[in-house]
């Protein structure tokens, strides 16, 4: 067989006219075209056409709707490609459409960029820890052993007489050898299976950056955020044995013990390379006129006080009732779920992992609900729950007031054990009033904002609780009159919902007015939250309406 003849046959020709290596494709027909015949391919009307450059090939979208169309359009609000047609439709009625190029261009960037950090910054930090964890294993076995052969030596000297004494110390080592062995295998193994993750994450986004697929594009939802959230560093203080004279009359505290065994967990042990144009956000720049995209109505009527995204298309609602109610985008109620103590909510945050969390003042417990579960995930003495947020890390943040209402503070929770308190600044001054409503949540750079409605204030301190600064307006004669719902988006931009004034304050990271918006018709505007794409619900108090707001480009 003439390898070169196979060669000659496989050489993809125009379908017209046979010329070798057609420079232009057909996508709705899938054939190939040379320059001279794309004329000619056009001029047949009994069906559409859309040429392109042959590497732009799969670039093009039939409408699911109307099948005799071509996707030239991406619309914003409902994230699909669209026809003409659907564009002039009643369904995109006032919505925002960019051109379908445009719009792979955009989200090829994105990709590039997740595979990029991928690569780059989180799949080698992976690698590294894990190259970590054996070492810190044989530092254990060895350990061990030189404890093993001291106790040994020094139960061999005292004989029958401290054979109990020697088989109780070994057994505790045993224990906290096993214990920390049972940590390090379990990190091990969260490692190991997150690499995997990871590497497959990369052989995906390969993928994508390789397709032409707008579905399959717009379909994709990255999951660096996840990986960005490395595991715990591990630090222990090894067990140590100190022996001691001889005494029969004092064996017990003669013969030596071994010191505690030790591992601190430290979140932020391990950090990431993080240059700005890998991971953070590009920055984004506010619309002239920011504007209502959704307004969904709920069965709150008045007294509607809370908003939580659940994910971009589903929202967490709550107010003057016991009940919490998920509603879609459409206004249709998803599921509903009673408070166990059957009082009003205080407030409500979704976690990372999708489950809903709220506060009880009354039963003074913060609970999560897992599908319509109710779990008591933290139980408090002396203190009332007030506002709540999930971290970025999975911990949660409280706002608590005393009993006597006569102390405020926040409390940092993993799990259901309490990790941090924040209330006073370094000249011992309370931080926060002793009134309610209170509000919460965390911004990316992981400072801490509370909204302090009767101080007129919203008050910021950084992760390890000192105070950056307090926000009381734009200027003294455009004061903030009562902040309530606060929320920060991925500009770390803080939004705050001030309620009589019916406005919404932005600003940046370090407490620099940017923006209000004022242009919306917002009636008392109290809850807020921001999707992934960084538009806004804002619960509105009086008007039991949720209203999705859209402010940047």
């Amino acid at each position: 067989m003439d390898p070169k003849g196979n060669w000659a046959q496989d050489v993809l020709r125009c379908h017209l006219c046979e010329t070798p290596v057609p420079p232009m494709y057909c996508d709705i027909c899938h054939i190939h075209l040379c320059k001279a015949c794309v004329g000619e391919h056009l001029s047949d009307e009994s069906t559409e056409h859309k040429v392109v450059p042959f590497k732009k090939r799969g670039s093009t979208t039939k409408c699911q709707i109307h099948s005799s169309k071509i996707c030239e359009l991406f619309c914003k609000q409902c994230d699909i490609p669209i026809c003409v047609k659907c564009a002039s439709s009643k369904e995109h009625k006032g919505h925002e459409f960019i051109d379908m190029v445009e719009t792979l261009e955009n989200q090829k960037e994105i990709l590039l960029r997740h595979l990029q950090e991928l690569e780059k910054s989180i799949y080698p930090k992976y690698q590294e820890i894990a190259s970590i964890i054996p070492v810190m294993k044989a530092d254990l076995n060895e350990n061990s052993k030189k404890l093993t052969k001291a106790i040994d030596k020094h139960g061999e000297d005292l004989h029958r007489e401290i054979d109990t004494i020697i088989k109780k110390l070994k057994l505790d080592l045993d224990e906290m050898d096993s214990n920390y062995l049972t940590v390090l295998n379990k990190q091990e193994n969260e490692v190991t299976r997150n690499i995997s993750e990871i590497k497959q994450s990369i052989a995906d986004l390969k993928k994508l950056l390789n397709s032409n697929d707008v579905s399959l594009i717009s379909a994709y939802k990255s999951r660096n955020d996840e990986f960005r959230r490395l595991p715990p560093k591990l630090t222990a203080t090894l067990p140590k044995f100190t022996p001691e004279k001889i005494n029969k009359e004092q064996l017990h505290e003669q013969f030596g013990s071994l010191s505690a065994l030790s591992i601190k967990t430290d979140k932020h042990g391990y950090t990431t390379d993080s240059p700005a144009a890998e991971s953070s956000p590009p920055n984004r720049q506010f619309i002239n006129e920011p504007r209502v995209i959704t307004d969904i109505n709920t069965e709150f009527g008045r007294g509607l006080r809370h908003v939580s995204c659940h994910i971009d298309d589903e929202i967490w609602t709550c107010g003057d009732d016991k009940m919490m109610r998920l509603y879609n985008l459409q206004g249709k109620l998803v599921k509903s779920v009673q408070t166990k103590s059957g009082s009003n909510p205080r407030d409500i945050a979704v976690t990372r992992s999708g489950d809903l969390v709220y506060t009880d003042d009354r039963d003074r417990t913060v609970h999560i609900i897992k599908n319509t579960q109710i779990q008591t995930g933290i139980r408090l003495r002396g203190w009332r729950p007030l506002g709540v947020c999930s971290t970025s890390s999975g911990d949660l943040l409280v706002v608590v007031i005393g009993d006597n209402n006569k102390q405020t503070k926040v409390v940092r929770y993993i799990g259901s054990m309490e990790k941090q308190s924040i209330q006073c600044n370094d000249k011992g001054q309370p931080l926060y009033s002793t009134s309610t409503p209170k509000y919460i949540c965390e911004n990316r750079n992981l400072d801490i904002c509370v909204s302090d409605y009767d101080a007129h204030s919203v008050v910021v301190v950084n992760q390890a609780g000192k105070l950056r600064f307090t926000y009381t307006g734009k200027s003294s004669s455009t004061t903030l009159k009562y902040p309530c719902g606060i929320t920060t988006d991925s500009q770390s931009r803080i939004l705050i919902a001030d309620s009589i004034k019916h406005i919404i304050h932005i600003l940046d990271q370090d407490g620099q007015f940017l923006r209000y918006i004022d242009n919306c018709q917002l009636h008392t505007p109290w809850g807020l939250c921001v999707d992934s794409r960084d538009n806004f619900f804002v619960a509105e108090l009086y008007t039991g309406k949720v209203k999705k707001i859209q402010y940047y480009k």
